[in-house]
């Protein structure tokens, strides 16, 4: 492998480590406060899907804003579902990726372009030109956003809220904290996180959108919380791993000479790598004792 391949491999990366980490650590945002979203596919997709429109529409930033408006509206449903209305937080995630995938196939269709549409360039977000290419500028915050939530869930109080919420919410209660209240928040910020992780894909990355463009991100991105242990650091690296791994991916396909298998081979790789870390740390991860659980006040 040469110096240039390997610098167009971690270039990559770069790009596709964005929307697993920035919806990441919008679900360990979520699930610190005691929520479990396994909807995220659905996230993606709809972000996707509605920042094309708003792009097209008005231009990149404001398809950016409407993926994560997006995001977050999905975000506060399914927070109103699990916490005011009791209802069973693992349905009501299947329920959203069911329903995004319907929705998101039916308005192509609509569009007039049934399964695919293509993005003007004119309406793409525009790069940061390097010697190595064009970098988009959402790469800059999903490496600062980690941060940030590390800095907030560790050092500040209303960290302190949020993680007392999801670890012991009837005490939280006693203290006078709207527990429902600070968990519906905390599911819609991570639902903006994760919608603009989605417009992110169809806006500035890759410049398009099809009924399967999150090709199992989501779950990814479920993976990665799971490996970071609700650390938004190494939820940022975990996604930087899954980008290098479909980065060497891509590498490999287009490389003559490497491809002895078939290309599908190369695509499991880097789903293959998700499933053997997180079968390494299962187990060992200590989540919130409340995960899952609507608090019901007695």
């Amino acid at each position: 492998m040469s110096w240039n391949s390997l610098v167009n491999i971690l270039f990559i990366a770069l790009h596709a480590m964005v929307p697993i980490t920035l919806t990441a650590v919008g679900e360990i945002i979520g699930e610190t406060a005691g929520l479990f979203n396994i909807g995220l596919e659905g996230i993606l997709l709809l972000s996707a899907f509605t920042g094309v429109i708003g792009a097209e529409h008005a231009g990149p930033v404001v398809g950016l804003l409407v993926g994560m408006g997006t995001g977050a509206l999905v975000g506060l449903i399914f927070s109103v579902i699990s916490t005011y209305w009791k209802g069973s937080q693992m349905i009501t995630g299947i329920g959203i990726n069911l329903f995004a995938a319907g929705m998101v196939a039916y308005g192509l269709i609509v569009l007039g372009q049934p399964g695919f549409r293509l993005l003007a360039s004119e309406n793409r977000l525009a790069s940061i030109r390097t010697p190595a290419g064009g970098l988009s500028p959402i790469i800059i915050i999903a490496v600062i956003v980690p941060f940030i939530a590390y800095w907030f869930l560790k050092r500040t109080r209303a960290g302190l809220i949020l993680k007392a919420t999801g670890e012991a919410p009837e005490a939280a209660d006693v203290a006078g904290i709207n527990v429902n209240r600070v968990r519906l928040l905390a599911t819609t910020v991570g639902g903006a996180l994760a919608g603009l992780g989605g417009a992110y894909m169809s806006v500035s990355w890759i410049g398009s959108i099809t009924k399967g463009l999150s090709a199992g991100r989501g779950f990814i991105s479920l993976a990665t919380v799971v490996f970071s242990g609700l650390n938004p650091i190494l939820a940022l690296v975990g996604g930087f791993i899954y980008g290098v791994f479909q980065s060497l991916a891509i590498w490999i396909k287009n490389t003559p000479g490497i491809t002895f298998l078939p290309w599908q081979v190369f695509d499991m790789l880097p789903y293959i790598v998700t499933l053997l870390v997180v079968a390494g740390v299962i187990g060992r991860v200590r989540f919130p004792k409340s995960l899952g659980k609507p608090y019901i006040r007695e």
